[in-house]
């Protein structure tokens, strides 16, 4: 009896050791803004599209010519805030203003001609109408 008494003193002796060391860690609550949960959402795909657009090979070509190392450029994207990310996709998105010019013309293009084909339009002469 004095042995189950001993060992269960000594285990709840370390029990209680065991809890003294473990280190408390606050919790720390807050409310939490929609505008910051969608700013954190919007980050990680802002930092895929810049990541794709530094591996595409039209960028890195130009990056090359301009002396600029394409790995020491993707380091440095890496190493950008959220907010600086978001504003360089921005600006990559103003930058190309003439890309997709002559695919836009091309479309209009064969839409005429498909509409003449039809019979809707008469703009081309070339053109003859399936009747």
């Amino acid at each position: 009896m004095k042995t189950k008494r001993q060992s269960a003193r000594a285990l709840m002796f370390l029990c209680a050791l065991l809890l003294a060391l473990l280190p408390a860690t606050p919790v720390m609550a807050g409310m939490l803004d929609t505008n910051t949960l969608i700013t954190a959402a919007g980050a990680d795909a802002d930092r895929a599209a810049l990541a794709q657009r530094l591996g595409s090979g039209e960028l890195q070509s130009a990056l090359t010519r301009m002396g600029v190392d394409p790995a020491d450029a993707q380091a440095r994207a890496h190493q950008l805030t959220d907010a600086e990310v978001a504003d360089l996709n921005a600006r990559l998105d103003q930058l190309p203003a003439g890309a997709g010019a002559l695919e836009a013309v091309l479309i209009v293009f064969l839409v005429f001609v498909i509409t003449d084909a039809l019979g809707i339009t008469d703009i081309f002469s070339f053109v003859q109408p399936t009747r």
